[in-house]
Order: structure tokens, then C-alpha cells, then sequence
């Protein structure tokens, strides 16, 4: 067996982890040419819709929305009243914004779920962060894109080197419940599984 934290055994739960979410902007999306955009907003969407449903803490960072424009409102609707940090540091590392680590770190929660707009920078890099300061990093891949295949490649192959650990929306959203007994699971059947159309969601 190979030399794995204890730590990542664990599954996710509605308890022990956050949602970060960042760059999801309609410029960002322009630039997208590593995958399907429609896949990488319904998986974004999906993760936070989940997360809204089962209460638990997402931060959502963005990047000169004056130039970018607004964090997708579709995800931003899900959490009414809740500011998206638009960092003040106008880097690719959402964790260099001080109000976007302080809501992060607030959480108190161990393990941080990760995806981005793109994937080799502010995904990236937010991860790296992440895990240098001593959290459990999940990468939601397929919510995450890149202005080419091979950035989106290496960029995740970056962090897995780094000890992030790669995971899926449903397998995200899975983890979360837990078990068909969750009393949310028809919301997550009705409003998660059936938008992102996969086996579940009939």
C-alpha cells in the first residue's frame, strides 16, 4: 500500500469541508479551449448547488469583474447576500487576497474542495496555497478549464503532484451524502444528479 495521509481516507462530509470556487467569470470562459464549457459550468454549478443543500460553507473569489465580469450568476443566486471577494491583489492566487483566505480559514474546516478558472494558474496555484498551509486539497477537475488541453493537463498533473487529490462532481456530491438515507436526497436527485444527466439523475 502506498504511503497515504490517514487524513485522505476519510470522506468528505456536509461537516468536515468547504467549497472553494474561484474565477468563474464570463471572460474567463471565453478563453476556455480545453473542454466543453457547458460540462465545466453545469460541474461548478452542481458542486455549489449541492453544497447550498447540504449548508455546507462555499467561497466564491473572483478577479477585476469590471474586466472579467460577474461570478456566474447562476451560482451566486444560491447563496443570496453572500459576497464574492474580488481580490484586491490582482494575482492568480485567490488565497493572497486576505478576505478570501480569512472566509476560507474561518470555515474550520479540514478539507478544502478546490476548482477554478483555469486550471494551471488560479486553480492552481489557490491549491498550492492551500496545501502549504496545511489543509486536505481536493481538485474538482472536471469544473475546471484552460486555454489548452495540455495547460488543463499539466496543470493538474502539477497538482497532484503536489498532494492534491483528484475528484468528480458526482463523486464529489456522492461523498457528501453519504448514503440514500441523507433526508436531502431527493432535493439532490431532483436539483444536482438529473441537471448534470448522468446515470443517477433519471
Amino acid at each position: 500500500m502506498t504511503n497515504v495521509p490517514k487524513g485522505c481516507l476519510e470522506l468528505l462530509t456536509d461537516k468536515n469541508s468547504i467549497l472553494i470556487l474561484v474565477d468563474y467569470q464570463s471572460t474567463m470562459f471565453k478563453g476556455v479551449a480545453s473542454g466543453d464549457k457547458t460540462i465545466i459550468r453545469n460541474a461548478a454549478y452542481c458542486a455549489a448547488k449541492a453544497a447550498s443543500i447540504l449548508s455546507i460553507p462555499v467561497v466564491l473569489s473572483s478577479i477585476n469583474p469590471s474586466s472579467n465580469g460577474e461570478f456566474m450568476p447562476e451560482i451566486t443566486r444560491l447563496f443570496p447576500g453572500q459576497e464574492v471577494y474580488s481580490r484586491k491583489v490582482l494575482g492568480f492566487d485567490a488565497f493572497d487576497d486576505e478576505k478570501t483566505w480569512n472566509a476560507a480559514e474561518n470555515a474550520k474546516r479540514k478539507k478544502m474542495v478546490i476548482s477554478g478558472l483555469w486550471t494551471s494558474m488560479c486553480f492552481a496555484y489557490t491549491a498550492l496555497h492551500a496545501l502549504k498551509e496545511g489543509y486536505e486539497v481536493y481538485g474538482l477537475m472536471d469544473a475546471a478549464g484552460d486555454s489548452t488541453s495540455d495547460a488543463h493537463k499539466f496543470g493538474i498533473k502539477r497538482m497532484l503532484q503536489a498532494g492534491v487529490i483528484p475528484i468528480t462532481v458526482e463523486s464529489l456530491v456522492s461523498e457528501w451524502m453519504h448514503d440514500w438515507g441523507n433526508p436531502k436526497v431527493g432535493d439532490l436527485v431532483k436539483e444536482v444528479y438529473s441537471r448534470y444527466g448522468y446515470m443517477i439523475g433519471f
